[in-house]
């Protein structure tokens, strides 16, 4: 069976966040440890739209996580946990978020993003031109990198797909080229 068909299953043809019943598709919740069903979870344009482009919340909308975060799906624990800490500075979300509760792993998940970080705290990655670069984004690379430790060279042009963000590093990225994990400097990529 599909993830797409589980998912509609589990959450009974509803978006597993607000409830809606239209628009509906996968959602996959970055970063990914293994992929599968336990990584996704089955929401509308409108939840979709508003997790992916900061700035753009309708707060009224996302009292919905006041059902929602107590969801038994770990996956949908984590996007209420995210969007409560993004829009914590409006009262009522803050509230949510001290009632909440999430093991040490689901935590940890939660907060690969950098969501609910403090602003000062916050690790930017931004790539040559100084876009912000996010996980699971695509970049290409700028110029011909010797990769150290082997003696492949990543290729100007080579594109890196599904990148990891270095929660220490505003400078590392991570992505796969040519099949082989490998560390990048940001200012060697451009986000596609």
């Amino acid at each position: 069976m599909s993830i797409e068909r589980e998912l509609n299953k589990r959450s009974g043809s509803q978006c597993e966040l607000c409830t809606a019943t239209e628009n509906l598709k996968v959602y996959t919740v970055l970063p990914t440890q293994r992929g599968g069903l336990d990584e996704n979870i089955f929401a509308c344009a409108t939840c979709i739209d508003q997790i992916e482009n900061p700035g753009n919340e309708d707060l009224n909308h996302w009292r919905c996580l006041n059902d929602s975060m107590w969801s038994e799906h770990t996956a949908v624990q984590v996007v209420a946990w995210r969007m409560l800490s993004r829009l914590r500075a409006a009262g009522w979300p803050q509230e949510l978020l001290e009632q909440m509760y999430l093991d040490e792993d689901t935590l940890l998940w939660a907060q690969a993003t950098g969501e609910g970080a403090d602003d000062e705290n916050k690790i930017i990655h931004r790539d040559s031109n100084g876009v912000i670069l996010e996980h699971g984004d695509s970049v290409v690379l700028i110029k011909d990198l010797k990769v150290k430790g082997s003696s492949m060279v990543a290729k100007q042009g080579t594109a890196v797909r599904n990148i990891r963000l270095d929660h220490e590093n505003a400078e590392y990225i991570e992505g796969k080229v040519d099949g082989q994990t490998i560390v990048i400097i940001t200012q060697y990529v451009k986000k596609t």
